[in-house]
Protein backbone atom coordinates (compact mmCIF):
# COMPACT_ATOMS: atom_id res chain seq x y z
CA UNK A 1 0.00 0.00 0.00
CA UNK A 2 1.53 3.29 -1.09
CA UNK A 3 1.29 6.18 1.32
CA UNK A 4 2.12 9.87 1.29
CA UNK A 5 5.46 10.71 2.90
CA UNK A 6 8.64 8.69 2.91
CA UNK A 7 8.54 8.16 6.66
CA UNK A 8 5.15 6.43 6.61
CA UNK A 9 4.63 2.66 6.39
CA UNK A 10 4.07 1.38 2.85
CA UNK A 11 2.85 -2.20 3.35
CA UNK A 12 0.28 -3.86 5.58
CA UNK A 13 1.50 -7.32 6.63
CA UNK A 14 -0.49 -10.09 8.34
CA UNK A 15 1.92 -12.51 10.05
CA UNK A 16 0.34 -15.80 11.09
CA UNK A 17 2.61 -17.18 13.79
CA UNK A 18 3.96 -13.81 14.82
CA UNK A 19 4.74 -14.96 18.36
CA UNK A 20 6.95 -17.87 17.22
CA UNK A 21 10.74 -17.95 17.15
CA UNK A 22 11.04 -16.45 13.66
CA UNK A 23 8.03 -14.22 14.17
CA UNK A 24 9.63 -12.59 17.20
CA UNK A 25 12.67 -11.68 15.08
CA UNK A 26 10.60 -10.76 12.04
CA UNK A 27 7.98 -8.39 13.47
CA UNK A 28 10.48 -5.79 14.77
CA UNK A 29 12.26 -5.82 11.41
CA UNK A 30 9.00 -5.20 9.58
CA UNK A 31 8.15 -2.36 11.94
CA UNK A 32 11.64 -0.86 11.57
CA UNK A 33 11.23 -0.99 7.79
CA UNK A 34 8.13 1.17 8.15
CA UNK A 35 5.36 -1.38 7.69
CA UNK A 36 2.06 -1.93 9.50
CA UNK A 37 1.96 -5.41 11.06
CA UNK A 38 -0.74 -7.61 12.56
CA UNK A 39 0.67 -10.74 14.21
CA UNK A 40 -1.27 -13.74 15.43
CA UNK A 41 -0.85 -15.81 18.56
CA UNK A 42 -2.96 -18.62 19.97
CA UNK A 43 -1.94 -17.80 23.56
CA UNK A 44 -3.48 -15.02 25.65
CA UNK A 45 -0.20 -14.96 27.59
CA UNK A 46 1.65 -13.72 24.48
CA UNK A 47 -0.59 -10.82 23.58
CA UNK A 48 1.47 -8.28 25.51
CA UNK A 49 4.67 -9.68 24.02
CA UNK A 50 3.29 -9.20 20.50
CA UNK A 51 2.34 -5.64 21.39
CA UNK A 52 5.85 -5.01 22.70
CA UNK A 53 7.25 -6.02 19.31
CA UNK A 54 5.23 -3.22 17.73
CA UNK A 55 2.49 -5.28 16.07
CA UNK A 56 -1.27 -5.38 16.43
CA UNK A 57 -1.94 -8.70 18.23
CA UNK A 58 -4.57 -11.07 16.87
CA UNK A 59 -5.65 -13.89 19.18
CA UNK A 60 -6.94 -16.87 17.21
CA UNK A 61 -6.69 -20.53 16.36
CA UNK A 62 -4.93 -20.71 12.99
CA UNK A 63 -7.15 -23.64 11.96
CA UNK A 64 -10.41 -21.83 12.71
CA UNK A 65 -11.21 -20.77 9.15
CA UNK A 66 -13.99 -18.35 10.03
CA UNK A 67 -11.86 -16.58 12.64
CA UNK A 68 -8.80 -16.35 10.41
CA UNK A 69 -10.72 -15.04 7.41
CA UNK A 70 -12.56 -12.51 9.56
CA UNK A 71 -9.27 -11.26 11.04
CA UNK A 72 -7.63 -10.90 7.62
CA UNK A 73 -10.69 -9.18 6.17
CA UNK A 74 -10.70 -6.73 9.08
CA UNK A 75 -6.98 -5.95 8.68
CA UNK A 76 -6.93 -5.96 4.85
CA UNK A 77 -3.20 -6.68 4.40
CA UNK A 78 -1.15 -6.33 1.24
CA UNK A 79 0.97 -9.35 2.22
CA UNK A 80 0.06 -12.48 4.20
CA UNK A 81 2.73 -14.67 5.81
CA UNK A 82 2.44 -18.22 7.13
CA UNK A 83 5.14 -18.50 9.81
CA UNK A 84 3.14 -21.13 11.71
CA UNK A 85 4.76 -24.12 13.40
CA UNK A 86 3.94 -26.35 16.35
CA UNK A 87 7.22 -27.58 17.81
CA UNK A 88 7.92 -29.09 21.24
CA UNK A 89 9.70 -27.05 23.86
CA UNK A 90 12.07 -29.98 24.40
CA UNK A 91 13.60 -31.79 21.45
CA UNK A 92 13.35 -35.58 21.49
CA UNK A 93 13.85 -37.23 18.08
CA UNK A 94 11.96 -40.32 19.26
CA UNK A 95 8.85 -38.34 20.20
CA UNK A 96 8.29 -35.92 17.33
CA UNK A 97 5.28 -37.56 15.67
CA UNK A 98 2.53 -35.53 17.45
CA UNK A 99 4.41 -32.28 16.81
CA UNK A 100 5.06 -33.11 13.18
CA UNK A 101 1.38 -33.96 12.73
CA UNK A 102 0.31 -30.66 14.30
CA UNK A 103 2.77 -28.70 12.15
CA UNK A 104 1.60 -30.61 9.08
CA UNK A 105 -1.96 -29.38 9.62
CA UNK A 106 -0.69 -25.81 9.85
CA UNK A 107 1.31 -26.29 6.64
CA UNK A 108 -1.64 -27.58 4.61
CA UNK A 109 -4.93 -26.59 6.26
CA UNK A 110 -3.50 -23.38 7.73
CA UNK A 111 -2.02 -22.37 4.38
CA UNK A 112 -5.26 -23.09 2.58
CA UNK A 113 -7.23 -20.92 5.00
CA UNK A 114 -4.75 -18.05 4.77
CA UNK A 115 -4.73 -18.20 0.96
CA UNK A 116 -8.52 -18.00 0.88
CA UNK A 117 -8.36 -14.99 3.16
CA UNK A 118 -5.57 -13.38 1.10
CA UNK A 119 -7.58 -13.78 -2.10
CA UNK A 120 -10.67 -12.37 -0.42
CA UNK A 121 -8.95 -9.08 0.43
CA UNK A 122 -6.85 -8.87 -2.75
CA UNK A 123 -3.49 -9.35 -1.03
CA UNK A 124 -0.73 -9.35 -3.62
CA UNK A 125 1.85 -11.65 -1.99
CA UNK A 126 1.88 -14.76 0.19
CA UNK A 127 5.03 -15.87 2.04
CA UNK A 128 5.32 -19.43 3.35
CA UNK A 129 7.78 -20.83 5.88
CA UNK A 130 9.37 -24.10 4.75
CA UNK A 131 12.52 -26.12 5.52
CA UNK A 132 15.78 -26.63 3.63
CA UNK A 133 16.63 -29.99 5.20
CA UNK A 134 14.06 -32.12 3.41
CA UNK A 135 16.02 -32.97 0.27
CA UNK A 136 16.77 -36.54 -0.76
CA UNK A 137 20.19 -37.79 0.30
CA UNK A 138 21.42 -37.92 -3.28
CA UNK A 139 23.48 -35.80 -5.63
CA UNK A 140 26.12 -33.24 -4.64
CA UNK A 141 26.71 -32.35 -0.96
CA UNK A 142 24.95 -28.97 -1.30
CA UNK A 143 21.70 -28.80 -3.28
CA UNK A 144 19.64 -26.17 -5.05
CA UNK A 145 15.88 -25.75 -4.94
CA UNK A 146 15.09 -28.06 -7.86
CA UNK A 147 16.65 -31.11 -6.17
CA UNK A 148 14.24 -33.96 -5.30
CA UNK A 149 12.63 -33.91 -1.88
CA UNK A 150 12.71 -36.84 0.56
CA UNK A 151 9.03 -37.63 0.09
CA UNK A 152 9.60 -41.25 1.11
CA UNK A 153 11.74 -40.51 4.18
CA UNK A 154 11.11 -42.64 7.28
CA UNK A 155 8.11 -41.65 9.36
CA UNK A 156 7.25 -39.37 10.96
CA UNK A 157 9.59 -37.07 8.98
CA UNK A 158 8.36 -38.38 5.63
CA UNK A 159 4.86 -37.22 6.45
CA UNK A 160 6.16 -33.77 7.39
CA UNK A 161 8.06 -33.54 4.10
CA UNK A 162 4.97 -34.43 2.08
CA UNK A 163 2.71 -31.95 3.86
CA UNK A 164 5.35 -29.20 3.79
CA UNK A 165 5.74 -29.77 0.05
CA UNK A 166 1.97 -29.65 -0.37
CA UNK A 167 1.93 -26.32 1.47
CA UNK A 168 4.61 -25.09 -0.93
CA UNK A 169 2.49 -26.17 -3.88
CA UNK A 170 -0.57 -24.37 -2.52
CA UNK A 171 1.42 -21.21 -1.82
CA UNK A 172 2.90 -21.02 -5.31
CA UNK A 173 -0.03 -22.15 -7.45
CA UNK A 174 -2.71 -19.58 -6.58
CA UNK A 175 -3.40 -17.26 -9.50
CA UNK A 176 -4.64 -14.40 -7.34
CA UNK A 177 -1.52 -14.14 -5.14
CA UNK A 178 2.23 -14.26 -5.84
CA UNK A 179 3.68 -17.00 -3.64
CA UNK A 180 7.17 -17.02 -2.12
CA UNK A 181 8.46 -20.09 -0.27
CA UNK A 182 11.36 -19.66 2.16
CA UNK A 183 13.12 -22.93 2.94
CA UNK A 184 15.00 -22.16 6.13
CA UNK A 185 18.10 -24.06 7.16
CA UNK A 186 18.70 -25.14 10.74
CA UNK A 187 17.69 -21.97 12.59
CA UNK A 188 19.88 -20.90 15.50
CA UNK A 189 19.87 -17.93 17.84
CA UNK A 190 17.54 -16.76 20.60
CA UNK A 191 14.71 -19.16 21.37
CA UNK A 192 15.96 -21.98 19.12
CA UNK A 193 17.12 -25.48 19.99
CA UNK A 194 20.75 -24.28 19.87
CA UNK A 195 20.64 -21.05 21.90
CA UNK A 196 21.18 -20.32 25.61
CA UNK A 197 19.46 -22.81 27.88
CA UNK A 198 18.43 -25.00 24.95
CA UNK A 199 18.10 -28.76 24.77
CA UNK A 200 21.07 -29.08 22.41
CA UNK A 201 23.24 -27.20 24.89
CA UNK A 202 22.13 -29.55 27.64
CA UNK A 203 22.76 -32.59 25.46
CA UNK A 204 26.19 -31.37 24.37
CA UNK A 205 27.29 -30.71 27.95
CA UNK A 206 26.10 -34.19 28.96
CA UNK A 207 27.93 -35.77 25.99
CA UNK A 208 24.58 -36.86 24.56
CA UNK A 209 25.05 -35.07 21.21
CA UNK A 210 27.34 -37.58 19.48
CA UNK A 211 29.00 -37.76 16.10
CA UNK A 212 27.15 -40.57 14.37
CA UNK A 213 29.08 -42.92 12.12
CA UNK A 214 31.14 -40.96 9.62
CA UNK A 215 29.44 -37.69 10.62
CA UNK A 216 29.52 -36.78 6.93
CA UNK A 217 25.93 -35.54 6.68
CA UNK A 218 25.87 -31.87 5.63
CA UNK A 219 23.94 -29.28 7.67
CA UNK A 220 23.05 -25.77 6.50
CA UNK A 221 22.34 -23.19 9.19
CA UNK A 222 20.81 -19.72 9.30
CA UNK A 223 20.64 -17.24 12.16
CA UNK A 224 17.08 -16.39 13.19
CA UNK A 225 17.64 -12.71 12.39
CA UNK A 226 18.73 -13.59 8.86
CA UNK A 227 15.70 -15.85 8.47
CA UNK A 228 13.63 -12.78 9.28
CA UNK A 229 15.47 -10.49 6.84
CA UNK A 230 14.71 -12.95 4.05
CA UNK A 231 10.99 -12.65 4.81
CA UNK A 232 11.30 -8.85 4.71
CA UNK A 233 13.07 -9.07 1.33
CA UNK A 234 10.28 -11.31 0.02
CA UNK A 235 7.72 -8.55 0.58
CA UNK A 236 8.74 -7.00 -2.71
CA UNK A 237 10.90 -9.46 -4.60
CA UNK A 238 10.91 -13.01 -5.91
CA UNK A 239 8.41 -15.77 -6.58
CA UNK A 240 8.70 -19.51 -6.11
CA UNK A 241 11.05 -21.38 -3.80
CA UNK A 242 14.24 -20.18 -2.09
CA UNK A 243 16.76 -21.80 0.25
CA UNK A 244 17.52 -19.43 3.11
CA UNK A 245 20.84 -20.57 4.55
CA UNK A 246 24.22 -19.16 5.46
CA UNK A 247 27.40 -19.52 3.39
CA UNK A 248 28.98 -22.31 5.44
CA UNK A 249 27.36 -25.76 5.04
CA UNK A 250 29.21 -28.20 7.27
CA UNK A 251 29.43 -31.92 8.03
CA UNK A 252 27.79 -33.01 11.28
CA UNK A 253 31.16 -34.04 12.69
CA UNK A 254 32.48 -30.49 12.24
CA UNK A 255 29.60 -28.49 13.70
CA UNK A 256 29.02 -30.84 16.63
CA UNK A 257 32.70 -30.72 17.63
CA UNK A 258 32.77 -26.93 17.21
CA UNK A 259 29.54 -26.54 19.20
CA UNK A 260 30.95 -28.56 22.10
CA UNK A 261 34.13 -26.47 22.08
CA UNK A 262 32.08 -23.28 22.00
CA UNK A 263 30.21 -24.42 25.12
CA UNK A 264 33.36 -25.55 26.91
CA UNK A 265 31.96 -29.08 26.92
CA UNK A 266 33.95 -32.28 26.59
CA UNK A 267 34.46 -33.59 23.04
CA UNK A 268 31.46 -35.45 21.64
CA UNK A 269 31.27 -39.22 21.69
CA UNK A 270 31.39 -41.18 18.45
CA UNK A 271 28.70 -43.84 18.04
CA UNK A 272 28.01 -46.30 15.22
CA UNK A 273 25.09 -45.45 12.95
CA UNK A 274 23.22 -48.62 13.94
CA UNK A 275 23.17 -47.57 17.58
CA UNK A 276 21.94 -44.08 16.62
CA UNK A 277 19.11 -45.66 14.62
CA UNK A 278 17.94 -47.49 17.75
CA UNK A 279 18.30 -44.51 20.07
CA UNK A 280 17.27 -41.57 17.86
CA UNK A 281 15.52 -43.16 14.89
CA UNK A 282 16.49 -43.79 11.30
CA UNK A 283 15.90 -40.25 10.05
CA UNK A 284 18.22 -38.62 12.58
CA UNK A 285 20.86 -41.27 11.98
CA UNK A 286 20.70 -40.92 8.20
CA UNK A 287 20.77 -37.12 8.33
CA UNK A 288 23.94 -37.26 10.41
CA UNK A 289 25.71 -39.50 7.92
CA UNK A 290 24.16 -38.79 4.50
CA UNK A 291 22.20 -35.50 4.72
CA UNK A 292 22.59 -32.74 2.13
CA UNK A 293 23.05 -29.03 2.62
CA UNK A 294 21.24 -26.26 0.74
CA UNK A 295 22.64 -23.51 -1.48
CA UNK A 296 21.55 -19.88 -1.00
CA UNK A 297 22.62 -18.81 -4.52
CA UNK A 298 19.09 -18.29 -5.84
CA UNK A 299 18.01 -16.19 -2.84
CA UNK A 300 21.04 -13.96 -3.32
CA UNK A 301 20.33 -13.45 -7.00
CA UNK A 302 16.54 -13.08 -7.00
CA UNK A 303 15.65 -11.78 -3.52
CA UNK A 304 18.73 -9.60 -3.19
CA UNK A 305 19.24 -11.26 0.20
CA UNK A 306 22.55 -12.12 1.81
CA UNK A 307 23.06 -13.45 5.33
CA UNK A 308 24.47 -10.84 7.69
CA UNK A 309 26.03 -13.75 9.60
CA UNK A 310 27.72 -15.81 6.87
CA UNK A 311 28.85 -18.62 9.17
CA UNK A 312 27.52 -20.32 12.29
CA UNK A 313 31.04 -20.89 13.63
CA UNK A 314 31.48 -19.60 17.17
CA UNK A 315 27.87 -18.42 17.31
CA UNK A 316 25.60 -21.48 17.57
CA UNK A 317 25.13 -21.11 21.33
CA UNK A 318 24.60 -17.33 21.28
CA UNK A 319 21.45 -15.24 21.01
Amino acid sequence: MATVGLSQPTVRVFVAGGSGVIGRALVPQLIAAGHFVAATTRSKDKIEMVKSLGATPVLLDALDADAVIAAVVEYRPDVVMNQLTSLPKHYNPRNLRPWYEATSRLKVDGTGILLRAAAKVGARRFIYQSIAFMYENAGPPVLEEDAPLALNAPEPFGGLVRTTAEGERLATSTNEVTGVVLRYGQVYGAGTYYGPGSDFQRLAKARMLPVVGSGAGIFSFVHVNDAATAAVAALERGSGVYNITDDDPAPARDWILAYCRELGARPPLHVPAWIARIVAGSFASTAATEGRGASNRKAREELGWTPSIPSWRGLLSAN
